[in-house]
C-alpha cells in the first residue's frame, strides 16, 4: 500500500522580548504544498503577508524538486538527461546528497528512481519485479553517472533522480531562512522533517516527541525521522519504500524508525534515510560522526 507522510506545519513568533510576544495576534493560514496539508501559525503584525511569502517559497522549491510537476527542474533533467543553467537550490541539494552518498558507502543514492518506479509499477499489478526487470533497472542507476558541469547537470540516458530523501528537509531549511529574514525568531517547521530556530515562545526549547515515546528538546537544530515501512509496496506492509541500491529491492526492515539530529534538516533527512539501510547501531553512529554536530537520537527496532 503506497502511503506517504503528508503534513507540513510552521509555528513562529517575532524575535521580541518575552513580555512583548503576546502583542501580535496568532495568524493561522492553511494550504497545499508538496502534496501535503500545510498549516502556518505565525505571531507577527504582518503575518498574512509573511505567510503568503512562505507559501510562495515552498511552491518555488516544489518547482525545483517535484517528481509530479512536469515542468520542475528535476523532471526536466530526468526527461531530457541534461539541465542547462540548473537552479542553485538543485545544485546545493545535489552537492549535499553527494557528500552523504560517499559517507554512507553508497547507501544514500538518489539515482534509484528507476528502481522505485519499477517497484511501484509491479506492485500496482500485484506482483514483485523479476530478476531480469531488476537488472535492467539497476543498469540505469549509479551516482557516478551524474555529472555536474559548468552551467549544467547531466545524467545518462534512461536514468532518473529522486530527491525525496533530502528535499523535504532542504525546504524546511529554506523556509526557516525566509522567516528569520522576516524577523521571526522562534520557529518550528515540520515538513516531515523538523527545523527549529530559537525555542518555544511559551518557554524553554521546542518539545518534540520521538517514535520511541521520548520527548526531546529542540533548539537551533534539526531532526528527521525515517522508517523503512513508512511507505510500502504491499498490502502486508513489509516491502518498504527505502530501496537497497545494490539489490534494487526494499531494504530488509530492521528499524521501525531512525531519528537523526543535525545542524540542517536536509542533512538530517538524508542521513536518516541512509541509516535505514544500516543494520548495526555502531555503524549508524559512525556515519553520523562523519558530520559535525550530528547524532542518532533514536533507533527503534521492529
Amino acid at each position: 500500500m503506497l502511503t506517504r507522510r503528508r503534513f507540513l506545519a510552521i509555528s513562529a513568533v517575532m524575535a521580541l522580548p518575552a513580555a512583548a510576544r503576546a502583542a501580535p495576534p496568532l495568524h493561522i493560514a492553511t494550504g497545499q504544498a508538496l502534496g501535503a496539508q500545510v498549516t502556518l501559525r505565525l505571531a507577527h503584525p504582518e503575518a498574512p503577508a509573511i505567510a503568503a511569502r512562505a507559501m510562495a517559497e515552498i511552491a518555488r522549491l516544489e518547482d525545483v524538486f517535484s517528481l509530479y510537476r512536469p515542468s520542475s527542474a528535476l523532471m526536466r533533467l530526468n526527461v531530457a538527461g541534461v539541465l542547462e543553467a540548473p537552479p542553485f537550490d538543485l545544485l546545493e541539494c545535489l552537492t549535499l546528497a553527494g557528500r552523504v552518498h560517499a559517507a554512507s558507502g553508497g547507501r544514500f543514492d538518489p539515482t534509484v528512481q528507476p528502481l522505485w518506479s519499477l517497484q511501484a509499477e509491479t506492485a500496482s499489478r500485484g506482483r514483485v519485479p523479476d530478476v531480469g526487470e531488476l537488472a535492467a533497472a539497476r543498469a540505469r542507476t549509479g551516482w557516478h553517472r551524474l555529472r555536474i558541469e559548468a552551467g549544467q547537470v547531466r545524467i545518462d540516458p534512461g536514468m532518473a533522480l529522486t530527491l525525496n530523501g533530502i528535499a523535504q528537509g532542504y525546504i524546511a531549511d529554506r523556509v526557516t531562512d525566509l522567516l528569520r529574514a522576516e524577523g521571526l525568531g522562534d520557529i518550528l517547521i515540520d515538513t516531515g522533517e523538523m527545523r527549529a530556530l530559537g525555542g518555544d515562545p511559551r518557554g524553554g526549547d521546542w518539545p518534540v516527541q520521538l517514535q520511541d515515546g521520548r520527548t526531546v528538546p529542540l533548539r537551533d537544530r534539526a531532526l528527521a525521522t525515517s522508517g523503512t515501512l513508512g511507505t510500502t509496496f504491499d498490502a502486508a506492509g513489509m516491502r518498504g519504500h527505502i530501496l537497497d541500491p545494490v539489490t534494487g529491492n526494499p531494504a530488509r526492515p530492521v528499524w521501525r524508525a531512525v531519528t537523526i539530529a543535525a545542524p540542517s534538516a536536509a542533512l538530517a533527512d538524508a542521513l536518516s534515510t541512509a541509516a535505514c539501510l544500516i543494520q548495526d547501531r555502531a555503524d549508524i553512529t559512525a556515519l553520523c560522526d562523519r558530520f559535525a554536530e550530528t547524532a542518532a537520537l533514536s533507533l527503534v527496532p521492529l
